[in-house]
């Protein structure tokens, strides 16, 4: 390609859409997305060609997502009114999960990657409620003004977060918690986190490419998800990504018997470690 390998963050939401898409094609998928393919185009199937990626490394892109997945259907079941969607890319839970009519889905994230979105999914129909917000994160006063608006007409929120706190230093993530530990009705937050020695491995794969397009690796926290609880955020839940891809028989078989150590919720260290948190305030 004449251009970058991943040209802005955006692009790196049309290469996870290409993970999406390849479990939605097995005979077996434990979840099912149908604009996938689309989504990701010609410009995803690039990225992930290029960056030497196949088959026998879907398997941390599929578990995370299943995470996301049963994280936001329990609570959902258990009461959630709102789902805030933040850095949401090309995420389309509110269209392919089954959820009720009732629920508010708020989507962030920049107006490009949105505008895209938008125009792919054309006139498809979501399961519930869905607000799309064009705002840059980095942005402390629009977020906070949104996060207040949002705790106005909301009873019991879920913030979710896939793939992006890995691109913030560590003082953003912080001021990030903050925030959503601000509003009252903000209640859970679904986040995923690497080790240091996960980071160090990404670093080393892709980590130029990264760089290029201006989102480089940077957030591994040495104490794990602990990390969270200096800014009102108490770890509910910890899923280790590793162990649920063996779980769902997509870890490599080379890769098992790793998946059968057994781990803490708490510091992972040098370990390449990386899981889905369900936060609680």
């Amino acid at each position: 390609m004449s251009d970058p390998l991943i040209r802005d963050i955006s692009d790196t939401a049309r290469w996870m859409a290409v993970y999406r898409a390849r479990e939605t094609e097995r005979t077996d998928a434990v979840f099912r997305d149908p604009y996938a393919r689309a989504l990701a185009g010609e410009r995803g199937e690039e990225i992930a060609k290029s960056a030497g990626f196949g088959p026998e490394n879907d398997w941390p892109f599929v578990a995370r997502t299943y995470l996301f997945d049963r994280f936001v259907a329990a609570q959902v079941e258990a009461g959630t009114d709102c789902v805030v969607d933040l850095a949401a890319g090309l995420d389309t839970r509110p269209y392919r999960m089954a959820l009720p009519s009732s629920l508010r889905w708020v989507e962030v994230d920049l107006p490009e990657i949105l505008d895209y979105k938008e125009a792919i999914l054309g006139d498809a129909k979501a399961t519930c409620a869905v607000e799309r917000v064009r705002l840059d994160l980095s942005n402390t006063d629009a977020r906070r003004g949104l996060f207040a608006r949002l705790d106005r007409s909301a009873t019991s929120v879920l913030v979710i977060s896939e793939g992006l706190v890995i691109y913030l230093m560590p003082a953003e993530v912080g001021a990030l918690a903050q925030d959503l530990a601000a509003p009252p009705s903000f209640r859970r937050w679904a986040v995923d986190i690497a080790s240091p020695g996960l980071l160090d491995m990404l670093k080393k794969r892709m980590g130029a490419a990264v760089e290029e397009a201006g989102a480089p690796f940077l957030f591994a926290p040495p104490e794990g998800p602990p990390f969270f609880e200096q800014f009102g955020w108490k770890p509910q839940a910890v899923r280790s990504i590793m162990k649920t891809a063996a779980k769902l028989e997509r870890l490599p078989m080379m890769l098992r018997m790793f998946a059968m150590f057994p781990e803490s919720a708490g510091a992972q260290g040098s370990r390449p470690w990386s899981g889905v948190c369900l936060l609680e305030r």
